[in-house]
Parts: C-alpha cells; sequence; structure tokens
C-alpha cells in the first residue's frame, strides 16, 4: 500500500453518455489498481440489478435500462451512497456512472474523468455491446438519454451534468484508443510517477 502515498488522487470517479468507454476504462484499471487495495463500483450495474429486481426491466433483454424504471429515490441512495464512499480520502475507489464525476464535485481528492465521444461510434459501440441493430441502438441511446437527463434535471436542478468545469480531466475516447485513454487517466492520478514507470505510449 506504501505506493498508495504517492498516488495524487485518492479515487477517481468517471463520467460520460453510453457508449462513451466507462466501462471499459474501469475494467482496464482494476488489474494495476486492485492490488493496492482499491475498490470498483458500477453504477450503472447496480441500479440495472434493483430495476430487475423490481420486474421493471427483463433480465434477458440486452438493452440497458432506463433510469426510469425505478423511482427518484433509488437514484438518491445510490449517488449519495457513492459520495459518501468517496468522500473519505482514507477510502479509494473507482466509480463510474453517466453523472459520477459530477457528483463528486468539490471532492478535490477525487480524480474526475470525462470521456466524450462522437455519436456514430456510441450508437457503433452499443450495437456491439448489446447486438442490436443501428436503427435499434440508436433509438434507444436517443430514448435513454432524453428520459434519463429529464429526470436527473428534475431531481437536481441542473441540465449538463457534463460540463468540463466539473471535471479535472477530458478525454475523446474517439480520438483516444483504450489503452491511450488508460495511460491519460493513470498519468493523471500519478501512478506512472509512483511505480517508476513511463507511460506505454511513451
Amino acid at each position: 500500500m506504501e505506493k498508495q502515498k504517492h498516488l495524487k488522487y485518492a479515487s477517481i470517479a468517471v463520467s460520460g453518455r453510453p457508449g462513451a468507454g466507462r466501462s471499459t476504462l474501469l475494467n482496464n484499471l482494476m488489474p494495476l489498481l486492485k492490488p493496492l487495495g482499491w475498490e470498483f463500483f458500477s453504477g450503472g450495474e447496480w441500479s440495472r440489478q434493483i430495476a430487475i429486481k423490481s420486474g421493471k426491466h427483463d433480465p434477458n433483454d440486452t438493452k440497458h435500462h432506463l433510469a426510469t424504471a425505478y423511482d427518484d429515490d433509488v437514484d438518491h441512495q445510490i449517488d449519495q451512497a457513492m459520495r459518501e464512499k468517496i468522500s473519505d480520502p482514507s477510502i479509494h475507489m473507482v466509480i463510474e456512472s453517466w453523472i459520477a464525476g459530477w457528483n463528486a464535485r468539490g471532492l478535490t481528492h477525487v480524480l474526475k474523468v470525462l470521456l466524450m465521444c462522437d455519436d456514430a461510434l456510441r450508437i457503433d459501440r452499443v450495437v456491439n455491446r448489446d447486438n442490436l441493430t443501428v436503427e435499434d441502438a440508436k433509438k434507444h441511446l436517443e430514448t435513454r438519454e432524453q428520459e434519463n437527463i429529464a429526470k436527473w434535471k428534475r431531481m437536481y436542478g441542473v441540465g449538463d451534468f457534463w460540463d468540463p468545469k466539473h471535471y479535472d480531466l477530458v478525454i475523446n475516447t474517439y480520438s483516444h484508443g483504450p489503452k491511450e485513454t488508460l495511460d491519460l487517466v493513470l498519468q493523471a492520478l500519478g501512478y506512472y510517477s509512483a511505480n517508476g514507470q513511463t507511460p506505454s505510449g511513451e
């Protein structure tokens, strides 16, 4: 755990719209940070299980659920639980969700990462991930984003959860592949310098 003391941040919060690469980044960080005692949390997976258990989402449906599949208090519980957890600098974790970075605003010990991506590529990724047609993926993304954003805007009184001002690092995953994205996050975290390494791209 000694190396943890040399990292610049205690936790990482990853935000982005569907298909931007949040889950990929979390999974790529896991083998590097888990040995240091870090925890990993996916807000989307947790809420998906809640939606399935409540009978509002078919577990056999490959499409991701809508935030409207459960009540506002579920969103509040998830967001509050995540914020309370990462508010403690002695806890080290990576969390990913649509608005994880916005939810961690003001926490200077948390590296807030925003992943952005061209809509066409996001749709293509969802096609491959959820085994949908291009048209179905496009419609599902549009519906999901409109309904989720409307719900969160009503709940929190803001509309743009992906304003770069809330984030320490903004990465375009259209121009940066998974390995490049991982390298940028690790550099910002101070992982390479703490381990006496150089980024793989150098």
